[in-house]
């Protein structure tokens, strides 16, 4: 089973394999993120929140139990219908495309562990963009996590098998016309499948490129969760905080 990589995202993120690779990201980690980043963002106690791209909601659940009104939006319908079962009257959750603006302004705009850069055409990651600034109250601000590229590329494993849930996946990471590109394959039931990871190896250079053609204004750039200061070849992140 290969798929198209040119919305490679709309078909793997929907799978169950997808879910089951991934499950053991460290949600202590993540909510402490959140914790750090609300409270440097000073975002008032009862604040909007829109989680972009949020997949199943591990972020958006626990911004809502800390007490914000958190709207949840991601392409993927099967992820979106997991995480409708949280819904309360102040956690929603959406299927939509984050390319094009979201019909409400909010004091924050989250797009989290590297949510962004998916696609083939440039002009979709400025509509992405440009498409927060208009998300944004008055008072809002966005916040893009994304790998850092640089630091990826020059630690980059090319090949490594996970064990998870008795699959055995086979990864290969590999670097390719400005992509960072996981190949993952494995077999569930005699059937094999083959999916790919590709994501542009934006640096801090090209998103000051994206922001100035979509007059959006950079405000902080910092190099991990705990907000420190970002260097090019240590730092693991790239979060930049923007309006």
């Amino acid at each position: 089973m290969t798929n198209n990589t040119t919305k490679w995202f709309s078909s793997w993120f929907d799978t169950p394999y997808y879910h089951i690779l991934y499950k053991d990201r460290d949600d202590t980690e993540a909510h402490a993120f959140m914790d750090t980043l609300t409270n440097y963002l000073n975002i008032p106690v009862g604040g909007t929140i829109l989680d972009l791209a949020c997949g199943k909601g591990r972020h958006a659940l626990y911004l809502n139990k800390i007490g914000y009104d958190v709207t949840g939006v991601d392409l993927s319908e099967n992820s979106i219908e997991f995480a409708k079962q949280f819904s309360n009257h102040r956690l929603h959750f959406e299927v939509h495309d984050m390319c094009k603006p979201y019909p409400k302004k909010f004091d924050a705009v989250f797009n989290l562990f590297t949510s962004f850069g998916y696609f083939e055409d440039d002009t979709d990651h400025l509509k992405t963009i440009a498409s927060i600034k208009t998300e944004l109250n008055e008072f809002g601000f966005g916040v893009i996590d994304f790998m850092n590229s640089e630091f990826v590329i020059d630690n980059l494993i090319p090949e490594e098998t996970k064990t998870v849930d008795g699959i055995d996946f086979y990864l290969k990471r590999y670097v390719e016309n400005g992509y960072i590109i996981k190949d993952i394959t494995f077999t569930v039931d005699d059937k094999p499948y083959n999916f790919q990871e590709r994501v542009r190896a934006f640096t801090l250079v090209d998103f000051e490129l994206l922001f100035e053609q979509t007059d959006v204004h950079l405000l902080d750039v910092f190099g991990d969760y705990k907000l420190h200061k970002f260097n090019a070849k240590t730092s693991e992140r790239l979060v930049m905080i923007f309006k």
